[in-house]
């Protein structure tokens, strides 16, 4: 079987540097305050991704860093954008509720208008649990977000929002079990002991293509991924998925965020998209 002919899309990406990234606290399973943080290799791996995205030809604008808020690398948590529109984030966790303000700060000072930008009523962490695709908002729910963001974010985008059903704490966000690999196409990864019965069942009838990932892929965080649509920027331990991802067309590029990987997140966490 040939591979399915791919094409990149230039893409707009909004990180922020680690340059205060620790782990002093711990809200999931990965996190362990007594592993100290190597901060310059935490930062050296970020620098790392955010060049191979502007290599690849895409746009990333930073946001300012908050020596309060060690998290705030993990930029996908604090907002999701699609069509030009902003739904903010309303964090689960105190330790990080701040920044979903510095998110809203960030949108309402670079040119969103103040009607595109949305203050959430419900809990929401942003792309930690809602993953866009041509036809759908897939949305995570269990340990983090409350279904009540679902109908929230459908009303507010005008999108179907699918809702599933997270039953591991390691994936605790949508975004460590499951990647949009072409949202053009309706094309995802996913790991399904990761849901529930029912929501691996939607998973299978919405897409019934989809590259299924082994306990060890997902294990390595190798869902925590970002696709253009042609290259699939993803852990380096998650060997496991590059030879299907070949198969079906793409170019898995690996990336070492070890650092961050003591943080509970990865490629994906690290990356808002700012939807046009």
């Amino acid at each position: 079987m040939r591979p399915t002919p791919r094409t990149s899309s230039p893409r707009r990406y909004l990180m922020c540097p680690p340059a205060h990234f620790s782990v002093t606290y711990s809200i999931n399973p990965w996190m362990d305050p007594t592993k100290p943080v190597d901060l310059p290799l935490a930062l050296a791996q970020w620098e790392d991704l955010r060049d191979r995205y502007r290599a690849l030809g895409h746009t990333v604008e930073l946001l300012t860093p908050d020596p309060a808020l060690p998290d705030m690398v993990f930029a996908a948590n604090g907002a999701t954008v699609v069509d030009g529109r902003v739904l903010g984030a309303k964090f689960a966790y105190p330790e990080r509720a701040a920044e979903a303000a510095a998110h809203v700060s960030w949108f309402r000072r670079n040119g969103w208008p103040a009607d595109a930008v949305r203050l959430p009523e419900h809990v929401n962490e942003g792309e930690g649990d809602f993953a866009v695709t041509a036809s759908w908002i897939l949305a995570g729910r269990g340990f983090r977000s409350s279904p009540l963001s679902h109908g929230e974010a459908q009303e507010f985008f005008g999108r179907p929002v699918i809702g599933l059903d997270l039953v591991d704490p390691r994936y605790y966000h949508l975004d460590t079990a499951l990647c949009v690999l072409d949202d053009a196409g309706d094309e995802i990864m996913y790991y399904p002991a990761a849901f529930s019965p029912g929501s691996r069942a939607v998973l299978a009838r919405l897409f019934p293509d989809a590259l299924i990932a082994t306990e060890a892929d997902a294990a390595a965080l190798g869902l925590n991924a970002v696709s253009d649509g042609l290259h699939v920027l993803l852990p380096q331990a998650a060997v496991g998925l590059l030879e299907p991802l070949r198969q079906r067309g793409f170019e898995p590029v690996g990336m070492d965020l070890g650092e961050l990987l003591k943080g509970g997140g990865s490629v994906k966490c690290c990356t808002q998209e700012l939807r046009p």
